[in-house]
């Protein structure tokens, strides 16, 4: 006789099935946009709490998301420290006052198979400190940064739980890095290691087939926009440059979703500006061409999974 699997086993589903996009810059909002556990953009949303761009989500107790951080909108023009959890059916909270630095321009992912890191960003300052975020979805105050200083970087899961923040500008039209540093399954930053690929930054990333992650777009500064792709192994081993399919642009979101899939979403290129367009990951890690976008064209947005 065959065991009975139940639903959301390791077996049956190696990750999150649905999506959600918070935020952006079109101009600064903090409207949010579904995505279904086939890949498909749901209409905007209307915000819940604060409207702010570059915020960074992540996953936590296995089923949930929290979004953190970020940048505000007109008048004031400062960055936060706010967080808005997400359920496991997607509805946004409101906002959560929060311990440690306001920053914006970081990046989260989930380690430890049911917890979340925040790390680097800009505060006024570039920064490495790190936050992490319990299986509760409550964030700690700051950690001593590791390995370089440096903003607009991305962060995604592999190995099942463990993760890693990778790319991102240390300062200046050179700056555009393709450094990474690994996060270990008990939230531990490690020291810098020499990436491979074309250095960007404004750069986004998501897990995909349950154990791996890619990290996508970006711009290197003089290089322009990119829709490059790097792929990461179940070992934390990022290879060298994939030729990017659909548009180039930067300051794009990422999540999983359908449980070993991602979906890169939103962005920015210049002309003609903000984009609403998509691209599906399939679980084999490979990018797709542009679908129609739904909702808003805006740059910024964050993203994390859920369910």
């Amino acid at each position: 006789m065959f065991p009975i699997i139940p639903a959301k086993s390791a077996a049956a589903d190696s990750g999150n099935s649905e999506g959600i996009f918070l935020g952006g810059e079109a101009p600064v909002t903090g409207e949010t946009n579904l995505v279904s556990d086939t890949g498909v953009m749901a209409s905007t949303v209307a915000a819940v709490g604060t409207a702010r761009v570059r915020c960074a989500g992540v996953e936590y107790g296995g089923d949930k998301g929290l979004f953190g951080f970020g940048y505000s909108g007109a008048p004031s023009h400062v960055q936060t420290s706010v967080s808005n959890k997400v359920s496991n059916t997607g509805v946004v909270a409101s906002d959560i006052a929060l311990v440690g630095t306001a920053r914006s321009s970081l990046a989260g992912c989930s380690y430890g198979g049911d917890k979340g890191i925040f790390g680097y960003g800009h505060s006024g300052v570039y920064e490495s400190l790190t936050n992490l975020a319990s299986n509760t979805g409550v964030i700690a105050t700051d950690t001593t940064g590791v390995g370089t200083l440096r903003v607009a970087l991305a962060a995604c899961e592999y190995g099942e739980d463990k993760g890693m923040f990778g790319f991102g500008s240390t300062g200046g039209p050179s700056g555009a890095s393709n450094l990474i540093n690994k996060v270990s399954n008990t939230g531990v930053v490690a020291s810098d290691t020499a990436g491979v690929g074309t250095g960007r930054y404004y750069v986004a990333a998501c897990s995909y087939g349950g154990d791996k992650g890619i990290f996508g777009f970006g711009t290197s500064g003089t290089g322009g926009e990119q829709s490059t792709t790097n792929l990461v192994s179940n070992a934390g081993v990022v290879a060298t440059d994939t030729a990017g399919v659909g548009s180039g642009r930067s300051s794009v979101g990422a999540t999983q979703y359908g449980g070993d899939k991602g979906i890169f979403g939103f962005g920015y290129y210049n002309p003609p500006g903000y984009w609403s367009v998509t691209n599906l990951v399939s679980n084999t890690g490979v990018a797709a061409s542009d679908t129609a976008g739904v909702g808003t064209a805006k740059q910024g947005a964050k993203a994390c999974s859920f369910n």
